[in-house]
C-alpha cells in the first residue's frame, strides 16, 4: 500500500515546508479544495483522501489480477518491441 509507506517512512518526501512554485501545477489549488470540500477540518479532508486512495489502490490490484488472468490465457499478445 503506498500510503502505507509513506507513513512507515519508506517512500521519502521533500523536506522543503513550502512547495516549489515551479513545479506546483495546480498541487495547492487541489489542496484548498479538498479542505474546503471537509468544511475546512484538515483531519477530515485527509482521512477522506485516504479512503478514496484505499478505494483506488482496491481497484488497480483487482485490474491487474484481471490483466494477468487475461494475459495467461492468452488473450493479450506481448509485445516484443
Amino acid at each position: 500500500m503506498l500510503f502505507a509507506s509513506l507513513l512507515s517512512g519508506s517512500a521519502r518526501m521533500p523536506s522543503r515546508s513550502q512547495p516549489d512554485t515551479e513545479v506546483d501545477d495546480g498541487l495547492e489549488a487541489a489542496v484548498g479544495q479538498a479542505i474546503a470540500a471537509c468544511g475546512g477540518d484538515m483531519r477530515s479532508a485527509i482521512r477522506a483522501l485516504i479512503v478514496a486512495n484505499e478505494y483506488l489502490e482496491a481497484e488497480v490490484s483487482e485490474l491487474m489480477k484481471a490483466v494477468s488472468h487475461a494475459y495467461a490465457r492468452g488473450r493479450f499478445q506481448s509485445y516484443s518491441g
